[in-house]
């Protein structure tokens, strides 16, 4: 393999998925502000997805300015409900009302990738994990929160699937990769018609 890959990515999550599945390359984070990129995109009425790939890509562009020659591989995740689009709480009065507002819905986690080189973008690609919780009392919500503490604002749904978090939910729907925020499957497939991982 004589291209160098570049996750566009500071994130140890995603980190760990490219490590295991035995890539080879390199992490340097995106150094852009995704809020200012989100902004005009939700005043003007695009959709969860939408938002997701053009941040998926900015990443990958920014990195990809900086590294001339290399693969670079962006992704990035929104969660919404219907057409709201979540941010990580604040504090955790807010990570409890998202939770009470999670309750008994049905939220979405739409994930989206792009692989970019000398600046143009190669392929892209959304996917989408659906996620149903249970219903959650205001007491549930408040012990959970207490047990897991400041965890729950790490991570936009105030949940983590792989720790307590599981406990909130009774139906998912969509893989792993996807809930993690970087589709994998269809990511190393384009790699290997690109010539960039053994095939």
């Amino acid at each position: 393999m004589t291209t160098k890959l570049i996750l566009a990515s500071s994130s140890p999550f995603r980190r760990m998925l490219m490590e295991n599945a035995g890539l080879s390359f390199e992490a340097h984070a995106a150094q852009i502000d995704e809020r200012a990129v989100e902004a005009p995109l939700e005043k003007a009425g695009a959709q969860p997805d939408a938002v997701a790939l053009v941040l998926a890509r900015a990443k990958a562009e920014e990195v990809s300015s900086r590294f001339r020659d290399g693969l670079v591989i962006g992704s990035d995740q929104t969660m919404s409900l219907g057409d709201r689009v979540f941010h990580k709480p604040t504090d955790m009065v807010e990570a409890a009302n998202h939770l009470q507002t999670l309750s008994e819905a049905t939220h979405r986690l739409n994930s989206a990738v792009a692989i970019v080189r000398n600046g143009v973008v190669v392929w892209e690609h959304l996917a989408h994990a659906d996620l149903t919780m249970r219903p959650l009392t205001a007491d549930f919500i408040g012990r959970h929160l207490a047990r897991v503490g400041n965890k729950a604002l790490s991570s936009v749904g105030a949940y983590q699937l792989e720790g307590e978090g599981i406990q909130l939910f009774e139906k998912i729907e969509g893989d792993y990769f996807t809930i993690l925020g970087l589709p994998m499957l269809p990511l190393l497939e384009k790699l290997r018609d690109l010539g960039a991982i053994d095939g």
